[in-house]
């Protein structure tokens, strides 16, 4: 099989994996009366976050083959997620948070090792990375994208059989791992430090500060990342609630509108090399950090009828808002990191932005939304008419976090310096 289609499906398995539950949980939990506690259970990627992707890129870098870790951590979170979906079925709460915990424990690791998988059988094939890549990583996104609407109209987005779904998708990948190209551990020798036996090395990064600063903002703009994804689908269905807007297209099916992000996600991810080459890295996570604003600010303006436009406004922008941060930055670490440590320096760079960042931002925002958001649920059969005091209090939410977001743009366009130099042809 030609190279580039076996990391085309990597990618795609990989991205649905994550799409069949990723933007409908917060709305099953919201449906189940378990609103309060959806920054908790996105946290969770990210408290994960904070130390498996580290441990699990110091494994691939000096003892395991990454396409041989890839396959056995999806093994262990299609297991442990088919678990959620069944302590989700008998509407056991506490056995359900703790299996879809150890399920995210073992995927979000993935986030990293496929990129190094794919870096690593690129440049053994001769390829340019910044090139080649994103045409590659599009298809992740399209593989979401799937796994999204199948979820939406198989009538999974407000029940467990989402976790069910996830399952098989993460058991295929783990089989399909074992037929990746071979990613070859470190085999230096020489005396080496107690640091570096434990693949520490990416820590190093910090003593530049231009690395370090680099690291410190993605951490605060990993603040925005889950947001949308832990809150969005519950926010536009409680719209529901309003009679004028009870029977549109959007409140009844937030998934697909949702959607409408990864479809852009899809086209802005071809546009990275083209902007990393011609304008560098700090304007191009300028762009996104203000595409970020956008996004939180069209959702506090916006609404399933007449102010629809500023909804898919937003789900535009979050394809520039997402790639141009995310896609980019695992560029840029890539191409400023050594090859022992590369591994190592993509976990630590999932560390700051999914692992500390995500954390603070799910919990941050939860604990806002319970500041602003009446209840709309008291529980799972009575819904309380309370509808415009709800969609008033998730616009002053969504506005709240359009301005942290300006606040981190404008910081990082004083404090991160960067000169670029264009490529000339």
């Amino acid at each position: 099989m030609n190279l580039k289609l076996k990391l085309i499906i990597m990618n795609f398995l990989q991205f649905a994996v994550w799409g069949s539950y990723l933007t409908s949980m917060g709305g099953y939990l919201y449906a189940e009366g378990y609103q309060h506690l959806i920054g908790w259970f996105y946290a969770m990627q990210g408290v994960v976050s904070i130390f498996m992707p580290a441990i699990m890129g110091i494994i691939a870098d000096k003892w395991v083959p990454a396409q041989r870790l890839l396959g056995f951590c999806h093994g262990m979170a299609a297991l442990f997620i088919a678990g959620a979906g069944y302590f989700g079925f008998s509407h056991q709460l506490t056995p359900m948070f703790v299996m879809y915990s150890l399920s995210v424990a073992f995927y979000m690791p993935t986030l990293a090792l496929s990129n190094s998988v794919a870096y690593t059988a690129l440049e053994q094939g001769g390829y340019d990375t910044i090139k080649a890549f994103p045409p590659i990583r599009v298809f992740g996104t399209v593989g979401f994208i799937v796994a999204m609407l199948v979820c939406d109209f198989a009538g999974f987005q407000a029940n467990y059989m989402q976790f069910y779904q996830c399952a098989i998708i993460g058991i295929t990948l783990a089989l399909y791992a074992q037929l990746l190209p071979h990613c070859p551990v470190s085999n230096s020798s020489g005396k080496k430090s107690f640091a570096q036996r434990l693949g520490l090395d990416a820590f190093k990064l910090f003593k530049s500060k231009q690395m370090a600063l680099f690291f410190i903002f993605s951490m605060l703009l990993g603040v925005s990342l889950q947001i949308t994804n832990g809150f969005a689908n519950g926010f536009i269905t409680s719209f529901k609630n309003l009679p004028e807007f009870a029977n549109t297209f959007g409140a009844n099916h937030a998934n697909a509108l949702i959607s409408l992000s990864q479809v852009s996600e899809t086209l802005c991810i071809l546009l990275i090399p083209f902007f990393l080459k011609r304008f560098g890295i700090k304007n191009v996570m300028l762009i996104a950090m203000f595409a970020w604003v956008l996004r939180f600010g069209l959702f506090g303006l916006g609404n399933p009828g007449t102010g629809l436009w500023m909804f898919i406004l937003s789900m535009i922008v979050y394809g520039v808002a997402f790639d141009f941060f995310n896609i980019s930055g695992s560029l840029y670490v890539n191409d400023n990191t050594s090859g022992e440590m590369r591994s190592s320096a993509q976990g630590l760079f999932m560390i700051m932005t999914n692992g500390i960042g995500a954390t603070i931002g799910t919990l941050g925002a939860q604990a806002i939304v319970n500041r602003f958001v009446p209840a709309t649920i008291e529980n799972a059969e009575k819904v309380v008419t309370n509808g415009a005091a709800v969609a008033e209090g998730w616009s002053h939410t969504w506005l709240i976090f359009a301005g942290y977001a300006l606040v981190v743009a404008v910081m990082f366009a004083i404090m991160f310096r960067y000169k670029h130099q264009p490529e000339v042809k």
